[in-house]
Formats: structure tokens, sequence, C-alpha cells
């Protein structure tokens, strides 16, 4: 696993204007603008830009898991936020961002692998997420129900998943709850 701030080279050749080198760090304040517009873009709604403002501004933002990708600017965005499993304190990842014209480059991957990566370091026990199973397999997730961890919403269980963590105790199972602001989104 690649060190936070490294630079990680992607798949790629230079015909399709890919293979140059993609910097994962920190978000700052001065990325602020930059993610708001990449989230918009990349999911074509206001709606998850506004969540990720929301998720900034209260107790559930965790600043060292909330990354961007950047080459000569801001190309994506991933952050985990404060979840709980019944009383037991995990991640909740997402949303992930990739500007609509990086997308499948890897830079996706970099910023998921990063923020796994950084979470696990954390001693974190897991994240958990609502997503497409075959995209998010591959960095480990599985359903929640292989873990008997469920999400709040019965209709997200083909969709709820959750990669475990350094962290991890068997004793971690119930019901996942998403911090506040996802309840608006």
């Amino acid at each position: 696993m690649p060190p936070i701030g490294a630079v990680i080279q992607l798949r790629g050749g230079p015909a399709r204007g890919h293979g140059v080198a993609v910097l994962i760090r920190r978000e700052g304040p001065e990325d602020t603008a930059a993610i708001r517009e990449i989230t918009v873009a990349a999911f074509a709604r206001p709606v998850e830009a506004a969540l990720v403002d929301e998720l900034r501004d209260s107790e559930a933002w965790i600043p060292a898991l909330s990354m961007v990708a950047v080459e000569s600017g801001v190309i994506g965005h991933v952050l985990c936020t404060r979840g709980q499993v019944d009383d037991a304190p995990v991640l909740a990842l997402g949303p992930l961002s990739v500007r609509p014209d990086r997308q499948r480059t890897g830079v996706g991957s970099a910023l998921m692998h990063a923020v796994l990566g950084a979470g696990d370091a954390l001693g974190e026990p897991l994240a958990a997420l609502i997503g497409d199973p075959r995209y998010y397999g591959r960095f480990g997730f599985r359903l929640g129900g292989e873990y008997q961890i469920t999400p709040p919403v019965a209709e997200w269980l083909p969709h709820f998943q959750v990669r475990l963590l350094t962290g991890y105790r068997r004793e971690v199972r119930g019901t996942f709850r998403f911090a506040e602001p996802f309840d608006r989104a």
C-alpha cells in the first residue's frame, strides 16, 4: 500500500492522455470548490456535493480520511466519515468522485486504496458503503450480511457492503448507521 501523499503511476498510455503521475493527498481548504465541482460533474446532480459540504461541517468529519487526487489540479475525491454499527464506531465511505474525463483511468482505484490504507493505519474496524458490488468487490468489499451487519434501510441490502480493516472485532455486528447528513441526502 503506497503511503499517503505518494505519487501513484496509473495504467494507460500517452495516446489516451493517461499514464501520468497522480498525487493522492489529504483535502485542504483550498480544495473545497474543486471537490464540489467534481462531485456535481461525477454524479450529474448537486445532491452529493451538498452532502460532502454538510459532512465537512458535521461531527462525523474525519479530516485525515478526506483525500484528493491531483494532477495539475484536483481530479478526484473520496472521504470516510464516522458511522456506527450499533454502538461501535466505524467508517462510512463515500462519496467517491472522479472528474468525468478521468473516469476509468485508475484514479478512483488509487483514491480507494489510499483511503482504505489510511483507515487501516488508524486502526478502524471496517468501512461500509452503498454501491455496485461489481465495482467495490475489487477492493475487498462484501455484502454486509456476510458479517451480520445490516443497512438501516432493507431496500439497500443488495448494495450495502462492508470491508473489514485491521481493527475489526467479531463482536462488531448489528445495524449500520450513517452520519446524520446522509439522512437528508
